[in-house]
């Protein structure tokens, strides 16, 4: 896979519009990979992702913030590496809209009681796609 520019083409956007899961690969503190598939909002040149507050991928991403996402469709690879930041106390009015509209889910909900959402917003490094391996 070869690095495409800065940000998607219209292609890929569109996919990110409409596609429901994207894979999200973390790393553990024993260097071993965590993957997992998690709904995804792509809004403003970051990808957003609302998970619970005591998840391994939270956990993960505290020790190391590097990630990698792919969506499913593996005849059409698209790979975005980046670093995740943890967004704790404010849930953007426009990302909680984007999910509601996408999902018909108030990603800023608890999802048991006691529990805690929390945002990752997950900048890209590089975006990869097919017929450019190296």
């Amino acid at each position: 896979m070869g690095a495409l520019a800065n940000l998607p083409g219209s292609d890929v956007r569109m996919r990110l519009a409409t596609e429901k899961n994207v894979w999200l690969c973390t790393v553990r503190p024993d260097g071993s990979t965590h993957v997992t598939p998690v709904w995804f909002i792509y809004e403003a040149a970051r990808w957003w992702i609302g998970v619970d507050h005591s998840s391994v991928k939270v956990r993960n991403i505290q020790a190391d913030p590097r990630v990698s996402l792919a969506l499913e469709d593996g005849r059409l690879p698209v790979v975005a590496e980046g670093d995740a930041s943890l967004i704790l106390d404010r849930f953007p009015p426009e990302i909680v809209t984007a999910f509601e509209d996408k999902y018909g889910w108030d990603v800023s909900a608890p999802a048991r009681p006691g529990g805690r959402r929390v945002l990752l917003e997950v900048r890209v490094r590089r975006w990869l796609s097919a017929g450019a391996a190296q």
